[in-house]
């Protein structure tokens, strides 16, 4: 007979089984529940023999929910959609008032709001908690971002994910294809970057995926996208564009790190005004500092100027935007001029930054105190003159 366990586990997914270990290792006894039991069976047995921690898995929902000491607290780990809303339901039939359900996947907050309210209504506590870090991270620190901040992270999430890997991205095509630089080049560029003011997740990754051989022999991984699409335009004239450039690799390397760095810091600020939007329009009162210091550990965006976002909010609460801390501003203005020359450089490579473009302007826009929208407004005026 298994005693009362302090918190139960229903989806034993990658991520599921993993978060499950890990709570279980920090010695907090957990009931597991998974659909296919056969996977519930596999989670336990696999502990038993390796470390043998107080993780047990059940058949059925009611024997997993017996379990649980009241006031039960369930993290559920199941596919986004109708499949949290079925676990939801079987799940309200076994519980009692007072007791908790967390939803660990990547709902859109939404969702999250309209199950809060009709659990509520069973007197349930429901709350969002986004898992991120993959498979290592729910196993050694994930990092984790329960109610309104998960609800926050949740809009922004995919912007912030994306922004963060395609400016990487474009560092990569600028260096490889306008710096000519090999990949065990690439490889020794991103491990130095890793270890400076670009210390990151993202960039560790990138550094190691440049050392990856195919297992086959047949030459890097990351060259074997890009045979197919050259064949197609090499009779455009598109190659022989990046071929005309003189470039000295020390000083583009620097200049990339340089505008990968400003960019970055862009693409927090917009990130960070989005989140902050947000939270107004629905007065969750996020603190956007601690947010920064969620993301730290875990995260796929961590990163070690984290800790500097945290502080400059920490400063000023009220905080605008990023931009405007005299830290940030200090330093992307610094940065400006090599970050202005490689997205020149890209233009006449034919070299696509987005990323870094799209950056680029949002820094010039935000910094100048008049725009070109008045002849817009003006335009308009004249042509409702004419209506």
């Amino acid at each position: 007979m298994v005693g009362p366990t302090r918190i139960g586990l229903a989806g034993l997914t990658v991520m599921g089984q993993n978060l499950a270990l890990n709570i279980a290792e920090k010695g907090f006894k957990i009931s597991v529940y998974n659909r296919t039991t056969s996977k519930a069976d596999e989670t336990v047995e696999s502990v038993k023999k390796e470390i043998n921690l107080p993780l047990y898995g059940f058949h059925d929902h009611n024997s997993f929910v017996q379990t649980i000491q009241k006031s039960r607290l369930i993290i559920m780990l199941v596919k986004v959609g109708p499949p949290v809303d079925q676990t939801i339901i079987t799940l309200s039939n076994y519980l009692e008032k007072g007791d908790c359900i967390i939803d660990g996947g990547n709902e859109w907050y939404e969702n999250t709001e309209r199950r809060e309210k009709a659990t509520a209504k069973l007197g349930l506590l429901y709350h969002g908690m986004g898992v991120s870090g993959g498979e290592e991270g729910a196993r050694n620190g994930p990092s984790m971002m329960p109610g309104g901040s998960f609800q926050a992270f949740k809009y922004i999430e995919d912007i912030l994910l994306k922004v963060a890997a395609q400016l990487i991205a474009e560092a990569y095509d600028v260096l490889k294809s306008a710096g000519k630089l090999s990949n065990e080049e690439l490889h020794h560029v991103f491990s130095e970057w890793n270890k400076g003011e670009l210390l990151s997740f993202l960039v560790e990754i990138t550094a190691d995926i440049f050392g990856i051989k195919d297992d086959k022999g047949e030459g890097y991984l990351v060259d074997k996208e890009r045979v197919e699409a050259a064949k197609v335009f090499k009779s455009s004239g598109v190659g022989d564009i990046l071929t005309e450039q003189e470039v000295d690799k020390k000083k583009l390397i620097d200049d990339v790190r340089q505008a990968l760095y400003a960019s970055k810091i862009c693409s927090y600020a917009q990130g960070m005004n989005l989140i902050r939007a947000k939270s107004a329009e629905k007065g969750w009162d996020l603190k956007l500092g601690e947010l920064a210091r969620f993301w730290k550990g875990g995260c796929i965006i961590r990163a070690i100027f984290l800790d500097r976002i945290k502080k400059a909010y920490d400063r000023n609460p009220e905080l605008a935007n990023l931009l405007v801390d005299p830290e940030f501003s200090k330093e992307i203005i610094e940065r400006q001029h090599w970050w202005r020359r490689v997205v020149c450089l890209t233009i006449k490579s034919g070299i696509t930054v987005l990323g870094m473009s799209s950056s680029l302007s949002y820094f010039d826009t935000y910094r100048r105190d008049r725009l070109p929208a008045n002849l817009v407004q003006a335009q308009r005026d004249y042509f409702g003159a004419h209506t």
